[in-house]
């Protein structure tokens, strides 16, 4: 027979309220539908970044990238805090208020990800982007 755990509040040894769960990379969710089960590690954003480019080179919130690299014009190295498990991650990338730039990412690596910036116009060189993001999926090491 199997158990069944009901609760309205999980809370610390102390009572204080808060909580560390820890999953394991085996813990499963059932689908909408009910049909499924899905890999509940497996399917989390890894890393994510939203930075600016041009001026003030910064980043404007992440998760899981410990620093950053102007590597020049258009060109940021985000630096994972915790490594990626292979170079064999997905990446999907977005970029903000400018119509005429695209940003591509280059050279998968599982300590670094590499963010470029280019003109519409001129996709031979790399330029400043306003403001572009990215967000990882894979295994983390």
């Amino acid at each position: 027979m199997t158990s069944q755990l009901n609760v309205d509040t999980i809370v610390d040894k102390a009572g204080s309220g808060g909580t560390n769960v820890k999953m394991a990379n085996t813990s499963t969710y059932v689908s909408d539908g009910g049909a499924t089960t899905k890999n509940t590690v497996q399917g989390l954003c890894k890393a994510w970044i939203s930075l600016v480019q041009d001026s003030s080179h910064s980043i404007n919130d992440s998760f899981n990238i410990g620093s950053i690299a102007d590597n020049g014009a258009g060109e940021t190295t985000c630096n994972y805090t915790t490594a990626m498990g292979n170079s064999n991650y997905a990446v999907a990338i977005a970029r903000g208020n400018n119509q005429n730039r695209t940003v591509m990412y280059n050279g998968n690596n599982t300590t670094r990800l590499k963010l470029e910036g280019f003109e519409h116009a001129s996709i031979n060189s790399t330029t400043d982007c306003p403001h572009c993001g990215a967000t990882v999926h894979g295994d983390l090491a």
